[in-house]
């Protein structure tokens, strides 16, 4: 797998595009030293930024294309390549498969934990979209629909 090269930070990407001031990112670095966490993160829950500035930066980061996956048709047997536990452990979804490349949406693309196991997990080339964290999960939602998700039935008692 090839490792990206970062040459700018995501905070100096957003101060740059005039999304962020100085101010507000001294303010979340501070927030991301005393919670823990990623700096994008902490901009959201401040209300600094929304998720597709986030993400939108990080294609800048880390050169992955971005992928709004509102309207994106994801095909089912695909992403049964992956556990829908795993899928939400790293906030992931797989979305295409041509031959041993599997292209998957992804909030942090840094991950690169998250993406040796999905290599290791489905035996393909990995190839990483950047989307946001609600669309993943929404996305997961739709796709990870089972069909045992119906009103359980009551059990019977056998007591006469």
């Amino acid at each position: 797998m090839a490792r990206r090269i970062i040459t700018k930070r995501i905070g100096d990407i957003l101060l740059e595009r005039g999304v962020i001031t100085p101010k507000q990112l001294e303010g979340a670095l501070q927030r991301q030293q005393e919670r823990g966490g990623l700096l994008g993160q902490a901009l959201i829950d401040l209300g600094h930024v929304t998720e597709e500035e986030v993400a939108l930066a990080l294609t800048a980061q880390y050169g992955f294309p971005y992928l709004p996956l509102d309207n994106y048709e994801i095909d089912r047997d695909v992403t049964q390549l992956v556990p829908e536990h795993v899928a939400r452990q790293y906030c992931l979804i797989p979305i295409d498969r041509i031959g041993n490349a599997l292209t998957v949406a992804m909030a942090d693309p840094s991950n690169s934990q998250a993406i040796e196991d999905i290599e290791i997990l489905t035996n393909c080339v990995i190839q990483t979209f950047v989307s946001t964290p609600s669309h993943i999960q929404k996305a997961i939602n739709r796709c990870y629909k089972h069909e045992t998700d119906a009103a359980p039935t009551p059990p019977t008692s056998n007591t006469s």
